[in-house]
């Protein structure tokens, strides 16, 4: 019985990871230009995050759900702002295959970007306890194992999905052109900028 809150928690973790959006995008960007690793390592920033949310949907700590949708405003400014500002710096960079990728010291600052940027949208939290609710993942009667059953799975099943994509995008590092990655930047950057713009948008629009 215990085994299948794994089961819905690993579901869950990989389905809410499976995602094309600005994290997807970065990850993608550094698996090309750096090895599927540090693609995976800027995965495992968002699967952190996303356990994160799990276990404060799977143990009901609403005094923290609460604070966080009540804060969601300045969360998601200032993750707007960090996005906008990594969008433009993908943009203008002009890329190249990072030949010493294994001696790649960025990996803990990549990891600990992704996380910030998951975690500054709170509204994340409502889907969670929406999820785990219907899936009826939420603790109830103290059980705990349980509980934890469920938010490990999230967090494996999301981190195998970005596991997933490193392996299979880095499977181009190295056989892909510079000049191919610049259009890479391009393309990824603006789409970068325009959900920080959409995210500042629907800020500003529900002030009204």
């Amino acid at each position: 019985m215990e085994f299948s809150f794994f089961i819905k928690g690993f579901i869950i973790g990989f389905s809410i990871a499976a995602t094309i959006g600005p994290i997807a995008l970065l990850c993608i960007k550094r698996s090309l230009t750096r090895g599927w690793f540090s693609g995976f390592i800027c995965g495992l920033g968002a699967a952190i995050a996303d356990t994160a949310y799990g276990a404060i949907a799977a143990f009901g700590l609403t005094f923290i759900s609460s604070f966080l949708i009540a804060q969601k405003m300045w969360f998601q400014s200032f993750g707007s702002i960090f996005l906008f500002y990594l969008g433009l710096q993908i943009f203008f960079e002009k890329p190249k295959i990072d030949k010493k990728a294994e001696k790649h010291k960025g990996y803990l600052s990549d990891l600990f970007t992704i996380f910030f940027l998951t975690v500054t949208n709170p509204l994340t939290i409502l889907f969670f306890i929406a999820v785990f609710a219907g899936a009826g993942l939420v603790v109830t009667d103290g059980d705990y194992n349980s509980a934890s059953l469920a938010v490990l799975g999230v967090f494996i099943g999301s981190a195998l999905w970005y596991y997933l994509l490193a392996h299979l995008v880095g499977f181009f590092y190295k056989r892909t052109k510079d000049k191919f990655l610049v259009w890479v930047n391009r393309i990824s950057g603006a789409v970068i900028i325009l959900f920080a713009i959409f995210i500042v948008f629907t800020l500003v629009s529900g002030l009204f």
